[in-house]
């Protein structure tokens, strides 16, 4: 991660100063394809979402080589804060080779230059889609949230002036209205995805599409959460280790979904999973949504059953038979 990836105009950041505009690597774009002044203004609008966790920035959102409502907004926060020593990671909806994380891949490939991967562990800088990596993120790790809607009450209440005015007063009795209606309609709070969340006992934060098996994930995490939506020009965060808690009742607390299958491809039980449907006849199999978390299971499973042939060539007992013989 660049040492210094959040500038201010009292203290500027010296390799922007050193090389301003500087050329991407095939020499057609600026790098990371913004021009540095609009880098510097999304970093000021991420210094102060830093500094209040969970409220909601505005910024001049730039046009980019994509329509809004695909990403615009995680790509501008990445192109603001990424450096030439990062490893970017991007998944959609928990994979690395759907179409829209390739395509951003390859956009920042082009642009940067910079190292790419699938690993999420690698990764100093991971822009997501819809999900949050189920390998637990680290200290010094930036994950990029792409959100559509940023205001949280926006469904209840359309009105913007509004919404600022609930906001300002931690006034969210329309939240906990929309939860209770779900229990008096369903037995339960019904809503599985963009679950709000109460940001360090202060905002009411829409936590972008996520399901909300990956709610629990956001509390405390060691890696800063930056939240981009392009379209409606607003960045939020959660800087590291804030408490974030999912809105719920005493009676009926916050609960994540339940999925009373495994992963077909590696076994994983405690992963968030899709369900696939195999063949005309509507077979259905379930997998890991995380494609890097199943892969890494199965390749742990590989080199466990090697080591236990290695050790059933060279004559001593297997774990397997030293099972069998207790």
């Amino acid at each position: 991660m660049n040492t210094l990836p959040l500038a201010t105009d009292a203290q500027p950041d010296a390799r922007l100063d050193a090389q301003p505009d500087a050329p991407s690597v095939d020499g057609g774009f600026n790098f990371a394809y913004l021009d540095e002044r609009s880098k510097r203004m999304i970093r000021r609008a991420i210094l102060k979402a830093v500094a209040i966790p969970g409220y909601q920035v505005p910024f001049g959102s730039r046009e980019m080589p994509l329509p809004y409502g695909w990403g615009t907004g995680g790509i501008q926060v990445t192109a603001a804060i990424i450096g030439p020593q990062d490893c970017l990671k991007v998944i959609d909806q928990g994979s690395d080779d759907t179409v829209n994380a390739v395509n951003i891949r390859r956009f920042f490939e082009r642009t940067t230059a910079v190292a790419t991967t699938t690993r999420t562990r690698m990764a100093t800088l991971i822009q997501t889609r819809h999900r949050i990596p189920e390998t637990p993120l680290t200290e010094g790790q930036v994950i990029v949230y792409q959100v559509p809607v940023p205001e949280p009450m926006q469904r209840l209440e359309p009105r913007e002036s509004e919404t600022r005015t609930l906001h300002g007063l931690a006034e969210y009795g329309l939240m906990h209205v929309k939860l209770y209606e779900d229990i008096a309609r369903y037995g339960h709070i019904a809503t599985t995805y963009d679950y709000p969340v109460l940001v360090n006992q202060r905002y009411v934060m829409s936590p972008s599409p996520i399901p909300k098996f990956d709610n629990p994930k956001m509390h405390m995490n060691p890696a800063l959460q930056l939240f981009g939506a392009g379209r409606e020009k607003r960045i939020y965060a959660v800087p590291p280790y804030t408490a974030v808690q999912s809105l719920g009742f005493e009676d009926h607390p916050f609960e994540v979904q339940r999925q009373n299958a495994a992963c077909a491809l590696c076994g994983a039980t405690d992963s968030f999973l899709d369900e696939v449907i195999t063949d005309d006849q509507g077979t259905r199999m379930h997998a890991c949504s995380d494609s890097d978390y199943c892969q890494e299971r199965r390749e742990r499973q590989e080199r466990q059953e090697r080591q236990e042939r290695q050790t059933d060539r060279e004559g001593r007992p297997t774990a397997a038979a030293t099972e069998e013989r207790a």
